[in-house]
């Protein structure tokens, strides 16, 4: 916010917008709402917020319940390069699975998500794999997976691994993986849906970082439009040259 032209209103609305509504704001959206003058105002306020969405000295996840870690694709088709998608990004997940308590009421699932990481990797190798694990799941958590090899070496890191082969199986899947599942496809569709797919692999982490921010304080949507004011105070925000220009490193 230091040095900006942009009214201090505006950020506050940026702010309270991104956090409290379920499917967040896009660009486009944005700078309609606020009568922004310039697509590129609207888009640098709203990844300028979304740099204040990781907090540096956040836990890692799983120190009390099992986790689940996938790997999806997210990518769009492309035009004049055949059929088919191409230039998919790869994407590691990890969830809590967390158990209701007995209220009384009828729920679908005895089980519901927990806290959330996702990060955009370069490849599904065990290398990759295990240091987002490391990065992010307690150690000695107990880790669900499918049976790549690339989980492997979890067991060797001081976690408990529960692997499963799933060969393709939707039933095993659903039935050993259902929460990083269940979040993988709500992330596609809030990305169909409010960007309409349209998300360059550069800034793709800072996207996942917003809903991750979200997913983690659904239950509170005021206390997530409190948090981020006070992480993006303590944050130092990307440039729009740096945002442009792809040089800016989204923190994951």
């Amino acid at each position: 916010m230091q040095s900006s032209h942009t009214p201090l209103s505006t950020w506050f609305w940026g702010a309270y917008l991104m956090t409290t509504q379920i499917p967040g704001q896009s660009a486009v959206q944005f700078q309609r709402q606020l009568a922004l003058t310039r697509y590129e105002t609207a888009f640098q306020i709203l990844h300028k917020l979304r740099a204040g969405m990781v907090r540096p000295e956040r836990d890692a996840i799983g120190s009390e319940h099992v986790v689940e870690v996938d790997e999806c694709y997210v990518g769009g088709e492309t035009r004049g390069e055949g059929r088919g998608t191409h230039h998919k990004s790869t994407i590691v997940g990890a969830v809590e699975v967390r158990s209701r308590q007995d209220d009384g009421k009828a729920h679908k699932r005895r089980v519901y998500a927990g806290r959330l990481r996702l990060r955009v990797v370069p490849d599904r190798s065990a290398k990759v794999l295990t240091g987002f694990i490391k990065d992010n799941v307690a150690t000695g958590a107990t880790i669900s997976t499918d049976g790549w090899t690339g989980y492997n070496e979890i067991s060797e890191m001081g976690y408990r691994h529960d692997a499963l082969a799933l060969a393709g199986d939707p039933d095993k899947a659903e039935a050993h993986l259902p929460m990083v599942h269940l979040v993988f496809s709500n992330m596609k569709t809030w990305i169909k849906g409010t960007h309409h797919g349209r998300i360059e692999p550069k800034h793709l982490q800072a996207y996942l970082n917003e809903y991750v921010f979200r997913f983690n304080r659904r239950f509170y949507p005021m206390t997530a439009f409190h948090s981020v004011l006070g992480i993006a105070a303590r944050s130092v925000p990307p440039t729009y040259a740096q945002l442009y220009s792809g040089e800016w490193e989204h923190a994951a």
